[in-house]
């Protein structure tokens, strides 16, 4: 298609588009008539001959326009024209412009409706420009009479007003620049009210305004002028962000943060709220050090504020140690106490924070201020780390500037509920265990308690050596809660929680310290007014809660229906010992004054001041148990040795005697035998007098002995009018029962904070020591027993009774009668000694069946002394036998009477056969051998023969022979 248009440029012919710019090439534009267009058409058509001959057309005839074809074709004739070569060469150009203007009348009949449509729209297109150039021309002419129309004088008023506008717009900038020079004033009363938030949003829109009048030159120095008063604004925000760490205002603080986020620098914020709080810490320690050791120094020398921490804290001195480390632990409460309101604060901002974002569409702000608060909660929370670590290492920094040995017992505890408080605020804090605190007080709470305990132990054995074995009247609700070293477990031990607040505290358990000083005080300030608040109220007025003494407290009602339910409540059943009967009815009560001595006092505690004392110091003890945990088993262990030692002495006094084993009654159980062995192996220093010569290894066990002690020399143990000391041996073996019951009452408490691995130490000592002081009523009273009665006259009245009569007497012998009058007569002394003390039911039922045991075997003893008897002589024993029973169990209630059986049996066994009495001495092995002897002796004769009595010899030596 380019090649024919080529050709159609060649012959003067253009297309339609390429002659739009020429309208007159148009106008005389030839178009073919039919007769031309037919003329082709009417030509043979082959299109295939018809495109070669176009194909074969040279390049050169499809060239630019400058191209001269017939110069081109002349220049090719060959130097001798052949005419016949030059026709064929003419014919066969001429069949070229043939094809050529048949493909161009093809293409032109083709086009011919696009180039009709065309030629119309040019030629429509000629017609509106000519309008417009009318349209054009008149309005020339109307903007000529407009110009002639206007005068000078209406153009100069537009021209003022638009410079009036501008004058207006120059004056309010004028304003604006005025009121910007004038910004530092109000910034500087804003900051004077800590109106930081304000402060910091004023400078900021003022430097916006300043930028959009940059172009003044006046505007750059207010710029400069803006620049420094926001660095001083950021500066006195640092110093109102320090304020927080000791005194937090909630106000104060959420000023501050805004301030803050209007700056963008919430992290910077939090990153110096830290570096505030760590310099608050070292900052309240040494000022709260420093005035102490100043004041104590009496000068105002500033040599001591030049010290180190660390080295002022060995200037404290021991008398205001305790009120120094009690401010120390108030001011740092108050540190630790802003920062859990910070955290508290940022905790309910951020909740606030994340319901405005979720209603909000700015994701991107979102994501900042999400950033920002999950970088604030992780610098929170490892502050608080972090903030206990130097609160522990300042308090221990303190605590090891001054040897506490130097203290009293109840300083040193003081300064252990102070740190076990601290210990309970850094547990709350954090989370801590404070194991810098811990390891620190506890290696010198075992060197202190080692060193009490010791001196405790020597006093304890002072006071048992000049105790006169008095008792100590105390009321007879005593309890040992009501002694100020139990106070602590009235409240539950909440180190905490003062005795006023702990009623109210008792409904929520859970409210942590935080919580409850939120809002204002101080756990560490009800120790100065803990002690003045604590009253003890134990003592009886005369020794008996009742005015007369001598009265039975059960006379003063006329009927059973009149006695109280607590009075009934005082006495105790026969079978149950000590144990408190719920109904007990008034023949009952009447029955017992015989047996219970106790009827006419007040059924109070038995205990002596040396027992008080011994109480008081387990109370102390448990104290610093309770404060300091981790030594709780070398506490125990140490309380273990006063029971130790205080049962060691009321046997050393009253109970020890060779001849007690002999009996063979059992009076000591192996237990007991056994406990007394370990306590004395363990505890008891009995190489008192040891020479210097002694080893090294041997005087440090040494030292962890007492020496057993010695009975005062007041105290007389040999007067038969006192039934041997009676009263004394009742008060110090009954204390001792108290004692025990005191230990058992505290054992839950004990259990609880003895350590896991350690709790055997305290099941053995309350089943193997604990549980045996009732046991050593037995030995002791059993002396008092042995010597009551007369047995020895007794037995030489016995020896000269005739039992081998002929006849069946009706009447008892004299020694019937002389053996109840000794029981009248200790009846009687008993009484006497119940009216200086009260003597338990128990007390008198042991020593009423040792003494009526006694007197049973001896007067076996004395009937194994009869060297002839007859029938009627065994039926005259048994009649005494019956008749002292009947006598006795007139002034005893002990039923059944020991040892009746031992008797009794004895006395029939005279009536045996010979097999029988083999099998009778077997089985009765309670018997000693003098006594089966002579009842083999006696028997010879009446039933037995010789022979037969050899053989019981026999078996009597066969049962002997393994005791020797």
């Amino acid at each position: 298609m380019q090649k024919i248009k080529s050709l159609m440029t060649r012959q003067g012919l253009k297309s339609p588009p390429e002659s739009l710019s020429d309208l007159g090439a148009i106008e005389n534009l030839r178009v073919p008539g039919k007769e031309e267009f037919r003329e082709l058409r009417e030509q043979p058509s082959d299109p295939q001959a018809e495109q070669e001959l176009i194909n074969s057309i040279e390049q050169v005839y499809f060239s630019t326009d400058s191209f001269d074809i017939v110069k081109y074709e002349l220049e090719k004739l060959p130097p001798i024209l052949n005419l016949q070569e030059l026709e064929e060469y003419r014919d066969k150009l001429k069949q070229q412009q043939a094809a050529v203007s048949k493909k161009v009348a093809d293409l032109i009949l083709e086009k011919q409706p696009a180039y009709v449509k065309e030629l119309e729209r040019v030629t429509s297109l000629q017609t509106g420009l000519q309008l417009a150039a009318v349209i054009c021309t008149n309005g020339r002419r109307h903007l000529n009479i407009a110009k002639e129309g206007f005068t000078q004088a209406s153009l100069g008023l537009l021209a003022n007003q638009r410079k009036r506008q501008l004058l207006i717009g120059l004056l309010k900038s004028l304003r604006t620049i005025k009121t910007l020079q004038r910004t530092d004033v109000r910034l500087s009363e804003m900051l004077e009210e800590e109106d930081y938030p304000g402060a910091i949003q004023l400078c900021l829109e003022c430097q916006k305004a300043a930028s959009t009048f940059k172009h003044y030159s006046c505007i750059s120095e207010l710029n400069s002028k803006l620049q420094d008063t926001l660095e001083q604004i950021e500066e006195q925000l640092d110093v109102a962000l320090s304020k927080i760490c000791k005194n937090f205002d909630i106000n104060h603080y959420t000023k501050v943060q805004q301030a803050y986020r209007l700056l963008g620098k919430t992290q910077t914020a939090m990153d110096q709220l830290h570096m505030h709080f760590t310099q608050a810490i070292h900052n309240t320690v040494f000022q709260v050090v420093l005035g102490y050791v100043e004041l104590c120094a009496g000068n105002t020398d500033t040599k001591f504020q030049k010290l180190q921490y660390k080295d002022l804290c060995t200037h404290v001195t021991p008398d205001s140690y305790i009120p120094c480390l009690a401010d120390l632990c108030k001011a740092l409460w108050e540190v630790m106490l802003s920062y859990y309101r910070t955290m508290e604060w940022h905790e309910k901002h951020d909740n606030e924070d994340t319901t405005s974002a979720s209603e909000g569409s700015n994701i991107i702000g979102t994501e900042e201020t999400d950033f920002d608060r999950g970088y604030i909660k992780k610098k929170l929370e490892h502050g608080l780390t972090r903030i206990w670590q130097d609160v522990q290492l300042k308090v221990k920094t303190y605590l090891l500037g001054t040897d506490l040995s130097i203290f009293k017992y109840d300083d040193f505890i003081f300064v252990l509920d102070i740190i076990s408080r601290l210990m309970q605020v850094g547990e709350e804090f954090c989370g801590s265990k404070s194991e810098v605190l811990q390891e620190s007080i506890r290696k010198q709470s075992v060197n202190y308690f080692k060193n009490y305990h010791r001196t405790r132990l020597d006093e304890l054995r002072m006071f048992l050596e000049n105790e006169t074995w008095e008792l100590c009247p105390v009321k007879s609700n005593f309890s040992i809660l009501q002694l100020h070293e139990f106070k602590f477990m009235e409240q539950s031990r909440s180190p905490s929680v003062s005795p006023s607040k702990q009623q109210a505290s008792a409904s929520s358990k859970t409210v942590t310290l935080f919580e409850q000083y939120c809002s204002g005080g101080n756990p560490f300030e009800i120790q100065a007014n803990h002690k003045d608040e604590e009253t003890e109220d134990v003592l009886a007025s005369n020794g008996y809660e009742s005015d007369e003494p001598e009265k039975s407290a059960y006379q003063e009602y006329d009927s059973d229906s009149d006695v109280p339910e607590e009075l009934k409540r005082d006495y105790v059943d026969e079978q149950t010992g000590d144990a408190p009967v719920k109904s007990v009815s008034r023949e009952t009560l009447k029955s017992r004054k015989k047996s219970d001595y106790s009827l006419n006092k007040v059924n109070a505690p038995i205990l002596t001041n040396t027992t008080l004392n011994v109480v008081r110091l387990v109370g102390k003890y448990m104290q610093m148990m309770n404060i300091l945990k981790p030594i709780a088993f070398d506490v125990i262990h140490f309380m273990s040795q006063l029971f130790d030692y205080y049962m060691y002495a009321i046997y050393t006094f009253f109970g020890r005697n060779d001849s007690l084993e002999s009996t063979g009654l059992g009076l000591s159980s192996s237990r007991l035998r056994t406990t007394l062995n370990r306590i004395q192996e363990s505890l008891i220093d009995l190489e008192v007098s040891a020479d210097a010569a002694a080893t090294l290894t041997a005087a440090e066990e040494r030292k962890e002995k007492v020496p057993s002690p010695h009975l005062s020399h007041l105290v007389v143990l040999t007067s038969g009018d006192t039934l041997y000391g009676l009263a004394e041996r009742v008060v110090a073996t009954e204390s001792l029962v108290f004692l025990a019951e005191q230990f058992e009452f505290l054992q839950p408490h004990l259990d609880a904070v003895m350590p896991a691995v350690k709790k055997p130490f305290l099941q053995q000592f309350y089943s193997q020591t604990v549980s045996t002081a009732s046991e050593l009523r037995k030995p002791i009273y059993w002396i008092v027993a042995g010597k009551a009665i007369d047995y020895e006259q007794m037995l030489l009245l016995m020896a000269n009774v005739k039992w081998d009569v002929k006849e069946i007497m009706s009447q008892h012998n004299i020694y019937v009668d002389a053996l109840l009058k000794e029981f009248e007569q200790f009846n009687r002394r008993l009484n006497e000694v119940s009216k200086r003390v009260r003597i338990p039911l128990p007390v008198s039922n042991i020593l009423w069946e040792h003494c009526i045991r006694l007197a049973n075997r001896t007067i076996v003893e004395g009937y194994a002394n009869v060297k002839k008897c007859s029938n009627e002589g065994r039926a005259l024993m048994q009649l005494d036998f019956q008749q002292f029973l009947m006598k006795l169990e007139k002034l005893t209630d002990i039923r059944p009477i020991p040892d009746k059986e031992f008797v009794e049996t004895y006395i029939k066994a005279y009536y045996l056969t010979e097999n029988d009495m083999e099998r009778w001495i077997k089985e009765h092995r309670e018997y000693s051998t003098k006594q089966l002897t002579n009842l083999v002796n006696v028997c010879l004769g009446s039933h037995i023969n010789k022979k037969a009595r050899q053989k019981l010899l026999a078996a009597i030596d066969d049962i002997d022979r393994p005791k020797r």
